[in-house]
């Protein structure tokens, strides 16, 4: 079984949360979902409640689990779920810059490859497909 890398497809008023990534050099600017590895004796939600902790300064609330898994280069697998803010304001702590996307600016942002994929199945959850 591979190894698990968790996201969050944070979403508030109608709004996805990007965040720039600022390391590794190899995937610095590009876009993604906040999350991270989980650790060992950590469950998945466990995990990304704290990432997103870390990563953003929020609490966050998780909702359903985005179907699927997502293949990384690093030879993890990446799970997705769909979340919202529980209390605080995300602040890019670990990024560069954060962006909220609405519907129609999802793709405005240079996505990392692995993360494209996934982007396209929260806005099916969220939104309906593309619009």
């Amino acid at each position: 079984m591979e190894p698990i890398v968790v996201g969050a497809a944070i979403v508030a008023d109608g709004r996805l949360l990007a965040a720039q990534r600022a390391e590794p050099e190899a995937l610095r600017g590009g876009w993604e979902l906040p999350g991270g590895k989980v650790d060992p004796g950590e469950t998945e939600p466990d995990a990304l409640v704290r990432e997103c902790l870390e990563e953003l300064g929020v609490e966050v609330v998780l909702g359903e689990r985005v179907p699927g898994e997502w293949p990384l280069p690093n030879g993890f697998m990446m799970h997705v779920w769909i979340a919202g803010i529980g209390r605080g304001a995300p602040h890019p702590h670990e990024h560069l810059a954060l962006r909220w996307l609405g519907r129609h600016e999802l793709y405005e942002v240079a996505w990392l490859a692995a993360d494209l994929p996934v982007v396209a199945a929260v806005e099916k959850i969220v939104w309906g497909g593309r619009g």
